[in-house]
């Protein structure tokens, strides 16, 4: 196939980069302002944007580890979305300057509950500074060199060619996945379920991941819808054949998502531990209740019934309608994780939750266009590009 390397994105990247500015200086001002509100708002951004970051290197790996030869015009857009990565290095410095404001195990108050006091004692060995920021340290090293090695393999592959640099990514893409599975696990821990001392699960990460996997999905459509109209773009060469098997993943990983959230509760619910329960109690009475029912409806049931429509699933527009609905349904679903710490009442929606949001977000689109200029948006002399391009399911 004949292809220039990109270099659209600037009516994105240019409003994208203006955003970032805006909306972390005046989460800034709000961090003036109301510190503590300002930096639960930007720890939900934070995870919310780092989390597809991560879905996407899980998601290239996964393809890897399958040696699944029909995403492989889209892989590309895949490899760049993680490639963002450092500057999340960056974007974590707020969290890292603020850890006392967010995190009650690092300065407890005299006040603080008895049974929350013993929580906080007992896991002093994992949960203090020093542990916090050098697990975040390897968790950040780890990611960025597997993403990076990934992606540089694969731009190298454009002009070298042959199939040594894909037996390299396929043995690479399919060895990281049990550590990046690890790794993102021990960052859930540390970032969201440390918020309660108290509180553990096992599959919290997994909770976090299978959110974090569909929102990669969906961003990867959206993409791909967008830029179907310049051809020098991998949109552009995706057939319906691929916007269906997308969908068909969006749609499973809604399931996924619906049943660990059920599995979590159900059985922490019947189990009964006074550790754990109270930790849903916060969530199911008073103002979250009908946050936790807005999530079963619309993160799950609603566009759990409209993706089985084969016909959406092959309407480029129509799918990505629907990706960008549970895009807003993910941010809500991390929201309802992170922000009953704050406010046990209910919500309190406040500005900096879009400052924050609107900053991240637009500091990690732009960063990611940036680095998407300049290359080929196709893997372009990958050995199985062809049969990707005449992709026909079985």
């Amino acid at each position: 196939m004949t292809l220039t390397p990109y270099q659209g994105g600037r009516r994105l990247m240019a409003p994208a980069l203006v955003a970032a500015v805006a909306g972390l200086a005046l989460t800034a001002v709000g961090a003036l302002v109301d510190p503590r509100r300002a930096l639960f708002a930007y720890l939900v951004a934070f995870v919310y944007w780092i989390g597809i970051a991560l879905g996407a290197l899980i998601l290239l790996g996964a393809f890897h580890a399958s040696n699944a030869r029909w995403p492989v015009v889209l892989r590309r857009f895949v490899e760049t979305v993680p490639a963002a990565l450092p500057l999340f290095v960056v974007l974590f410095i707020p969290i890292a300057l603020g850890m006392k404001r967010l995190f009650v195990w690092m300065a407890p108050p005299e006040t603080l509950a008895p049974e929350m006091a013993h929580a906080v004692h007992h896991k002093l060995p994992y949960l203090n500074a020093g542990g916090f920021l050098g697990r975040a340290a390897i968790y950040f090293l780890f990611w960025i060199v597997v993403a990076h090695l990934l992606r540089s393999w694969s731009l190298r592959q454009d002009t070298a060619g042959g199939a040594t640099l894909t037996r390299w990514q396929r043995r690479l893409g399919a060895g990281s996945l049990p550590f990046l599975a690890l790794t993102l696990t021990f960052a859930s821990f540390d970032w969201m379920m440390s918020l309660d001392p108290r509180f553990f699960s096992t599959i919290f990460g997994v909770y976090w991941f299978a959110g974090s996997f569909m929102a990669a999905f969906a961003v990867t459509i959206i993409a791909a819808t967008l830029s179907r109209p310049d051809p020098t773009a991998f949109g552009h060469h995706m057939s319906l054949e691929h916007f269906h098997s997308l969908g068909k993943f969006l749609l499973a990983f809604i399931a996924f998502w619906a049943y660990v959230a059920f599995s979590q509760f159900m059985l922490i619910w019947i189990a009964n531990i006074p550790e754990e329960v109270p930790w849903y109690i916060l969530r199911i009475d008073g103002g979250w209740r009908w946050v936790g029912v807005f999530l079963a409806l619309f993160h799950f049931v609603v566009p759990f019934f409209l993706l089985l429509s084969r016909d959406l699933k092959r309407n480029p527009r129509a799918l990505s309608l629907v990706a960008g609905w549970l895009l807003l349904v993910h941010w809500v679903d991390l929201y309802w994780l992170v922000m009953p710490h704050l406010d046990p009442a209910g919500p309190r929606p406040s500005i900096w939750d879009l400052t924050a949001f609107v900053g991240v977000g637009g500091a990690a689109i732009a960063f990611t266009i940036f680095r998407l200029r300049g290359t080929f948006t196709v893997p372009v002399r990958d050995p199985y590009l062809e049969d990707s391009l005449r992709y026909l399911p079985q």
